[in-house]
C-alpha cells in the first residue's frame, strides 16, 4: 500500500486549516508533535472507532500535515513539522499552543 502526501510546494493552508479545525485532529497532531519517534495509528484515540480513525488521518495526510508509511502490518504516522512549519511559520506552534492550554 502506497500513500499519496503533498509535495512542500502543494500543502495548501486552506487544507491545513480544514483540518486542523477537527478537535479530535488536533489531538492528534499535538501527540505527533509531541514525539520524537513515529507512532502507529492504532495508539491514537482509542475511544473513537478505527474507521473514524482512519478518516481523520486521511485529512491529516491529504493536508501534508502528517506522513504515513506501513511498518509490518502497523500504519505508522509522523508531523510534518519541517514542511509546515517552512509553508506557514508559526501557525502550529500557535494552533498546538490552543490544545495544550485546554482550548483544543
Amino acid at each position: 500500500m502506497s500513500f499519496v502526501h503533498p509535495d512542500r510546494e502543494q500543502i495548501d493552508l486552506s487544507a491545513v486549516l480544514h483540518a486542523l479545525s477537527d478537535p479530535q485532529r488536533r489531538l492528534i497532531v499535538s501527540e505527533l508533535a509531541q514525539s520524537d519517534v513515529p507512532r502507529p495509528c492504532g495508539s491514537f484515540a482509542p475511544t473513537i472507532s478505527k474507521s473514524t480513525r482512519t478518516h481523520h488521518f486521511r485529512v491529516l495526510r491529504e493536508a501534508g500535515l502528517v506522513e504515513q508509511w506501513k511498518e509490518g502490518t502497523s500504519k505508522m504516522s509522523r508531523l510534518r513539522r519541517d514542511d509546515i512549519d517552512a509553508r506557514f511559520p508559526g501557525l502550529l506552534d500557535s494552533v498546538l499552543g490552543t490544545v495544550v492550554a485546554g482550548a483544543g
